[in-house]
């Protein structure tokens, strides 16, 4: 899934945010995260068997600015 595709998800409301939403509903929807997720993260998800895939080799920052978001 692209950039573009998760904006406009965001802008149909079709999407969450944060690791305990992604511990809950994670292997019922898609999980994203930056390249620069932090370690314990990506533990959680691995301990929880939740499936991610990584955002390109873009940071946090990065993608926050793309898609417009305040974090």
């Amino acid at each position: 899934m692209s950039v573009k595709e998760i904006k406009d998800a965001i802008d149909e409301g079709n999407v969450l945010f944060g690791i305990r939403q992604a511990l809950k509903k994670g292997k019922k929807k898609s999980v994203f995260v930056v390249k620069d997720t932090r370690d314990e993260t990506i533990d959680k998800l691995e301990k929880a068997k939740v499936g991610f895939e990584v955002l390109g080799r873009q940071t946090k920052e990065e993608v926050a600015k793309e898609l417009g978001l305040d974090f």
